[in-house]
């Protein structure tokens, strides 16, 4: 499993250079489609949230994978790849997989424990897989991280507070307003993270919401939705933003758009008609919706994502932390134990499937010798052969699958192998058995696997340049 992550986030990188590499969401499929028309990636999916972009790939080997890899990211993000690799971080093999199951638990987000990430890291692969770019790995991989993520917040208080980055933010907007309650707020931008932030302005008393968002369905929707739980609610065109920020005591933007929707001239408009009363901006947006100038006018403040970073980096979960990290570290053991010991099973299948042609020989060489054998003792003799074949066979084989599944176990594959003079290439054929196959890849659809067996030679090919690690 040659499985690698390349990513960049809020603890390696500050938001300016988060805000180059982010992937908005009509961007994703071309990055993957990018990524697997290099030479060494065959698998690939990407988790791009508000303070992350993470691509998980299997790859022929560990360099050439990281060079496509970060030379796809680079060139999205308009930069040289020198320009990031101080705020690239890399994992490989079962360090990848401790990452990607923190991440799925929430030990590894701007606001330790939050929840949205299971729903975000769903999304992810969902994309990818209608995209065709993730096979039988990164499929699995993916499923278990969504267990272990759902496990974590079932036994752990990680969770308990429900915080997350929108509610972090309004609250440093209801302390810096002194209460929210009765407040007028202007939510720009009505997707996942606009319907977190009015449920969370609901919660907190909102007098009144106005939603502008550029797909007007979208923003009806939503509006409903909070007119349903008894919020005042009004929409608005994005070309009016001037008019609704200058009613607002709150404006909170998540667009997901590449460049400043609130811009300085827009807000400065909205100044010259309003009283003296304070005006926030919570900016969720990566990149950021509201442009850096806003801040410097006067009665303005900012909470953004950089702000939020700043504050939230020093705090941790506590002991729940360290309970949903324990339970990380169990399922990173347990899921590399598994991989181990499959690697094995075309081993023991070619060793049984050899055994079976030995005892067919024998039997067809019994058949010349003693032509007039009687029937039912032949079948007797031919079952007897064979039950004392499975008996020899069953507990090296098992055996075998046990010492596989420990670090470094995969020599004992090697040693069955060379022991009964096993062609490598016929294991490599055999694969997995079919039944592990159907299971191990009911959802995946069509096309990927089309796409995938496509590219079987990529990633069943053994290392070439001793990259084992």
């Amino acid at each position: 499993m040659n499985l690698l992550t390349v990513g960049i986030s809020h603890r390696s990188a500050p938001v300016r250079v988060l805000e180059r590499v982010a992937i908005g969401g009509d961007e994703v499929v071309k990055i993957l489609d990018e990524m697997l028309r290099r030479e060494h990636v065959c698998e690939a999916f990407v988790v791009s949230t508000c303070n992350r972009v993470e691509v998980y790939a299997v790859a022929e080997t560990f360099h050439g994978g990281l060079d496509d890899v970060t030379s796809v990211l680079a060139r999205h993000a308009g930069a040289e790849v020198s320009e990031l690799a101080d705020h690239l971080y890399v994992y490989y093999a079962g360090a990848a997989v401790e990452h990607l199951f923190s991440v799925a638990a929430g030990l590894d987000s701007m606001v330790v424990g939050e929840a949205q990430i299971l729903g975000q890291l769903r999304q992810s692969y969902g994309v990818a897989d209608e995209a065709g770019t993730v096979g039988r790995t990164l499929h699995e991989l993916a499923q278990q991280a969504l267990r272990v993520g759902k496990r974590v917040h079932a036994e752990t208080g990680i969770d308990a507070e429900g915080a997350s980055v929108v509610s972090e933010a309004l609250s440093d907007a209801e302390a810096a307003l002194d209460g929210l309650a009765g407040r007028h707020a202007l939510l720009v931008g009505a997707g996942s993270m606009g319907g977190l932030a009015a449920a969370q302005l609901r919660r907190a008393g909102i007098g009144e919401v106005v939603i502008a968002n550029r797909t007007a369905s979208n923003g009806e929707r939503l509006a409903e939705s909070l007119r349903a739980e008894g919020v005042a609610v009004d929409t608005a065109e994005l070309t009016d933003l001037s008019a609704a920020i200058a009613a607002a005591d709150l404006v909170v933007t998540c667009t997901g758009a590449v460049g400043a929707v609130v811009t300085e001239d827009v807000v400065s408009a909205a100044l010259t008609v309003r009283d003296e009363r304070p005006l926030l901006f919570c900016d969720l947006g990566l990149p950021r919706d509201t442009a850096p100038e806003v801040a410097a006018l006067p009665g303005v403040t900012v909470v953004d994502l950089e702000t939020l970073q700043q504050r939230l980096s020093e705090r941790d979960g506590g002991g729940e932390s360290e309970r949903a990290a324990r339970i990380v570290a169990e399922e990173v053991r347990g899921y590399l134990a598994a991989q181990r010991s499959a690697e094995v099973t075309p081993t023991v299948t070619a060793l049984r499937k050899r055994a079976a042609e030995v005892v067919d020989s024998e039997l067809l060489r019994l058949d010349s010798r003693l032509p007039d054998l009687d029937g039912d003792v032949r079948g007797e003799l031919a079952r007897t052969v064979r039950r004392v074949v499975d008996k020899l066979l069953h507990t090296p084989t098992v055996r075998v699958k046990q010492l596989a599944s420990v670090p470094g176990g995969a020599g004992y594959a090697d040693a069955l192998r060379e022991l009964f003079e096993l062609d490598p290439q016929t294991t490599a054929l055999i694969g997995v058995p079919q039944a592990e196959e159907s299971a191990a890849g009911a959802s995946v659809g069509r096309t990927q696997r089309a796409k995938a067996a496509g590219r079987a030679d990529l990633c069943d090919r053994p290392e070439q340049d001793g990259e084992d690690r």
